[in-house]
């Protein structure tokens, strides 16, 4: 049934039918985890469960047959809301929570109670932030909220105390590797690469599996590896392969952080063999160009590089001004490469 369709998050469904059997369940929820790792599908599938109209006090599980899960599979069901930050924006709008808090105060069309999920919860600013607080101090009866974010700290603090914080871990490497088999993925050893970098994230994964990164991930590390690499010139041509991802912040956001994370993998590779191990590289070709860079560059300077990249991995995630993160990293690769 329904939640066959979670994977690596069993131990959660079934807290959350223990919950529903002694009447414990919560009226707000905050999932909080790494980005695609199922927590959007799992709101998903626990709305339809609360909505279904088979479902019951002693077995929370939906039917995916009768007209209410239908309805929530199509998105219409009249009481279910979702809401999230808009592609173009930077931040959940409060004209976005004002419409969400509004409709969920409605009364219960069909009389199951109520399910708002809220995506983005990161995103919230301090407007919309508070304007939903109301309505999570004084939910309608029967309602369940369900937040979406990365982790309690990007949250205010009177939203965390308000919500039960349900944690999801990145899911295994071997669950990923099945998922991307499911959705036709049927190259073994991309398989393979694609759910060791993944960190856990089938999000992730199929992100990672786009042709042109690949390439472009080629001739970005050549670049950089070479003895007297042009650091304005490679963060001009990473800025250019980052736009290409479409006109969306977002998508250029995504884009630059999947970049990053691969040039981070690599670094991490060439620390390995810096310290006498060997690494299982994305590429097997990375490997002459590893012990390269790990001769020439050192353990030391390797470390200093890491840390710095991880910094810039952040910077991308708080939404610092993409165009000067790329330029100061490549100045510093450039340098201690």
């Amino acid at each position: 049934m329904s939640w066959g369709r979670i994977r690596g998050h069993e131990a959660l469904v079934e807290s959350f039918q223990s919950a529903v059997r002694r009447g414990r369940l919560a009226h707000a929820y905050l999932f909080a985890g790494p980005q695609g790792v199922g927590k959007r599908l799992f709101a998903g599938e626990l709305a339809k469960a609360l909505l279904c109209a088979h479902s019951s006090d002693n077995h929370l599980e939906a039917c995916d047959r009768c007209p209410n899960c239908l309805q929530v599979e199509a998105g219409t069901h009249p009481d279910l809301f979702v809401a999230g930050r808009p592609e173009d924006s930077l931040e959940v709008p409060i004209e976005v929570m004002r419409e969400l808090c509004r409709s969920f105060n409605l009364k219960s069309a069909r009389g199951r109670g109520k399910v708002a999920i809220l995506d983005d919860a990161d995103d919230l600013n301090e407007a919309s932030a508070n304007c939903f607080l109301k309505t999570l101090e004084e939910p309608p009866a029967r309602s369940v909220l369900l937040l979406i974010g990365t982790s309690p700290e990007r949250q205010l603090a009177t939203i965390v105390s308000r919500c039960q914080v349900v944690r999801f871990a990145p899911l295994p490497a071997p669950a990923i590797a099945e998922l991307l088999r499911e959705q036709g993925v049927d190259d073994p050893q991309l398989i393979q690469r694609l759910a060791r970098l993944s960190g856990g994230s089938l999000g992730q994964a199929r992100a990672l599996a786009d042709p042109e990164l690949w390439v472009f991930r080629r001739k970005l590390l050549d670049d950089l590896t070479d003895p007297r690499p042009d650091s304005v010139a490679l963060a001009h041509s990473w800025m250019r392969f980052v736009e290409e991802a479409g006109k969306e912040t977002a998508s250029q956001r995504r884009r630059a952080a999947l970049v990053l994370r691969l040039i981070i993998e690599f670094l991490n590779d060439a620390l390995t063999i810096s310290l006498g191990g060997t690494p299982k590289p994305a590429e097997p070709a990375d490997l002459d160009a590893l012990r390269k860079l790990a001769e020439r560059t050192g353990t030391d300077r390797l470390l200093e590089v890491l840390e710095r990249c991880l910094q810039s991995e952040e910077q991308i995630d708080r939404r610092v001004q993409l165009v000067l993160v790329l330029e100061a990293l490549m100045d510093t690769l450039g340098q201690k490469l």
